[in-house]
């Protein structure tokens, strides 16, 4: 800069004045120092702390991952919340509304409702969960296989997954459960049957848009097998849309369940799930109805909630999403 224009004689060309930037990138911060040593340059977040940012702003998502969390906690340690044990008849009492002797009131056999619906949400729970992972996992690696591989594998796979996707469910699913057996354990696996065609879709058309990535095709110039690649290098760059995935089919598979256990198909007594606990109240819904509410209401409740929480990991693991 000459001298003259240091005195002010010459005004200055605006391409020699230095410009601070108008705001940081949203996905930066600045430590508690400033900045880098002496530079005070913004430090770009991790990955993860951009998930956790984005999922925690999404306020409903935190909140029904409280309350499945709850859920959770209060009906696996049911034997610790419960204020009666398990099965505990009172023939003489009968159907009573609720009072603060039993908070949900009792069902026909005397037993406390809130007891039997805390036992029930085991096996509710633990169906949905099993389901979502086991159909996750088939869904996956058909997936994968099927975007990475292409050709003729693509077209068996895929032409397979299409197959499962108009069979009939429901019918399937009783008939299959009438000639095996209505166990939770056979539930689980009928439903994991069919429910995995929707995570196969949703995977190979990631695997078929990652794969083309030039870390991929460095990974296959280095002489990586196809299995390592697939697992190391893009799998992992799908792992949002999947846990939405298994998120969401949590709650389809507690629906489905349901609708099995009041159609009469799910799981059978002594063993109770909400939807068994539903459809044990059918008869007396006009004179007791907690009986009907509350196995409905814990439904619903879990339903939303794990809908709240598949959102919002949609939200945060989605990196074009403003909050």
């Amino acid at each position: 800069m000459t001298t003259e224009r240091l005195l002010g004689d010459t005004p200055a060309s605006p391409m020699d004045v230095p410009t601070l930037p108008e705001s940081l990138p949203s996905d930066a911060e600045l430590p508690p120092d400033g900045g880098g040593p002496g530079t005070g340059e913004a430090v770009p977040r991790s990955q993860w702390q951009l998930f956790r940012r984005r999922f925690f702003k999404h306020r409903v998502a935190v909140a029904g991952g409280v309350i499945v969390t709850l859920l959770f906690v209060v009906c696996f340690g049911a034997k610790y919340f419960a204020f009666f044990p398990k099965n505990h008849q009172d023939l003489l009492l009968g159907p009573v509304s609720p009072n603060k002797a039993h908070w949900f009131g009792t069902d026909q056999l005397g037993r406390d409702t809130l007891t039997e619906m805390l036992y029930a949400g085991q096996i509710s729970l633990k169906i949905g969960i099993a389901v979502a992972l086991l159909s996750t996992l088939v869904g996956t690696i058909t997936g994968a296989v099927a975007g990475y591989f292409g050709g003729w594998v693509e077209q068996l796979l895929m032409r397979l997954t299409d197959l499962f996707l108009v069979v009939p469910a429901i019918a399937i699913l009783a008939i299959a459960l009438r000639k095996f057996g209505q166990t939770d354990d056979i539930i689980i696996l009928v439903l994991a049957g069919l429910g995995w065609m929707y995570v196969a879709r949703v995977v190979r058309g990631q695997v078929l848009s990652v794969k083309e990535k030039e870390f991929v095709e460095a990974a296959d110039a280095a002489g990586a097998s196809s299995t390592r690649i697939i697992a190391r290098h893009i799998l992992p760059n799908c792992i949002g849309p999947i846990l939405v995935n298994a998120t969401l089919g949590i709650a389809a598979a507690i629906v489905t369940e349901s609708t099995l256990s009041f159609l009469g198909f799910g799981v059978q007594p002594p063993a109770t799930s909400w939807g068994n606990m539903l459809s044990a109240a059918e008869g007396n819904y006009n004179q007791n109805t907690h009986l009907l509410y509350f196995p409905g209401i814990a439904i619903l409740l879990t339903v939303l909630c794990v809908n709240f929480l598949g959102d919002g990991l949609r939200d945060a693991f989605d990196p074009q999403a403003k909050h």
